[in-house]
């Protein structure tokens, strides 16, 4: 079948970007890594999320969304698995060296492997993977391209709306000027970061 741009993919994009540009744990993390690291170290980072999020979209579509909404301890491990990386990256964050970007620091960005394993336990990443299988597929012999359509669409407007808080957080790193300004950003960067913890307690 054919997918029309305006009642298939418009539809789409417009909730891929809502859902990949507002706040959630990855752009917060994106921000720090921005400011931290720089734009270029990040990219690893970004491109981890985009392709961790593809490939968990792809496996909902496939069936896994099914079995994680039915089976109550799955629900249950990814929460627990999700809050202490979570905390473990809010820690990475808070203690990060002041200034890395410009300097050899002993901190590091998140690498394309732990930026795309991270997405399973990420909360946002699956109530947008769900949503979107669940909203813009269609039933029957359609169900696989519109399955294909949806996921591909989501991953080519997640990269370049993330990215956009990377950049974020570089400008936000131009302006820190003092070791005491660098603590503050980082620490509140890492408080945000583990706050979210709470989309998954509550969740």
């Amino acid at each position: 079948m054919e997918l029309d741009f305006q009642n298939f993919f418009l539809p789409v994009i417009l909730f891929a970007f809502v859902m990949s540009a507002t706040p959630g744990p990855n752009n917060i993390m994106l921000t720090a890594s921005g400011a931290n690291y720089g734009f270029r170290r990040s990219i690893p980072h970004m491109l981890g999320i985009t392709f961790g999020f593809l490939s968990l979209i792809s496996a909902v579509a496939a069936g896994l969304g099914a079995v994680f909404m039915a089976w109550p301890p799955l629900q249950t491990a990814l929460k627990v698995a999700g809050s202490l990386y979570l905390c473990y990256l809010a820690w990475r964050i808070a203690t990060a060296e002041p200034g890395s970007a410009s300097t050899q620091g002993s901190g590091r960005p998140l690498t394309f492997l732990e930026a795309a394993l991270f997405q399973y336990a990420n909360p946002k990443a699956w109530i947008m993977a769900i949503s979107a299988v669940s909203a813009f597929t269609a039933g029957g012999d359609t169900y696989v391209a519109t399955a294909i359509g949806v996921a591909l669409t989501c991953s080519l407007v997640n990269l370049p709306s993330i990215s956009l808080w990377a950049g974020f957080g570089v400008a936000i790193g131009r302006i820190l000027e003092t070791p005491r300004a660098w603590r503050w950003f980082n620490r509140t960067m890492g408080a945000l970061t583990a706050a979210c913890v709470l989309l998954i307690v509550l969740d």
